[in-house]
């Protein structure tokens, strides 16, 4: 018995030495999810074909967005945020935000909206009924847009997100 247990181990062996020689003849295919967990690469550059889309550069000031109806968070606050130094789309960031018309979803809590004021200068407050981490609090919320930056203010603490 002890005499045919080095053959499986040296079954093991090639089959890993094979996968590893399949992948690097064919591109794309991936031996090690992990490295492509959080790749480090940039986005591929436009074609030399393709058009480029026309955006406003930033602190350019377009049309006001159509106001929101009574109860709903404007639509220039609607959208995904991520705090400045985050990566938007990272689920587990701590500062992430979707700000939804009825909606206020942070990282670890859900705040559904009660009513909405809107300031003269463009500050918005908005009450909110939230629930997380199996607790529920009523809480106000201020939000201000400033070009494509969100600051949200939260029992005195202002908090800087980046539009996603």
């Amino acid at each position: 018995m002890i005499r045919f247990l080095p053959l499986p181990l040296l079954l093991l062996a090639a089959a890993c030495d094979r996968q590893q020689n399949d992948a690097a003849q064919q591109p794309g295919v991936v031996t090690n999810i992990v490295d492509q967990a959080l790749p480090q690469t940039r986005p591929a550059d436009a074609p030399a074909n393709a058009m480029a889309p026309l955006e406003p550069a930033a602190g350019v000031d377009g049309p006001p967005p159509p106001a929101a109806p009574d109860g709903l968070i404007p639509v220039a606050f609607q959208g995904r945020w991520a705090g400045e130094a985050e990566r938007c789309g990272d689920r587990a960031a701590a500062l992430e935000l979707t700000v939804a018309p009825d909606q206020l979803i942070f990282h670890e809590s859900v705040g559904t909206v009660k009513a909405v004021r809107e300031g003269a200068d463009g500050r918005v407050a908005v009450d909110a009924s939230f629930t997380g981490e199996g607790q529920s609090w009523q809480r106000t919320v201020e939000m201000r847009r400033t070009g494509d930056r969100l600051i949200v203010t939260n029992d005195g603490a202002a908090v800087t997100r980046k539009r996603c």
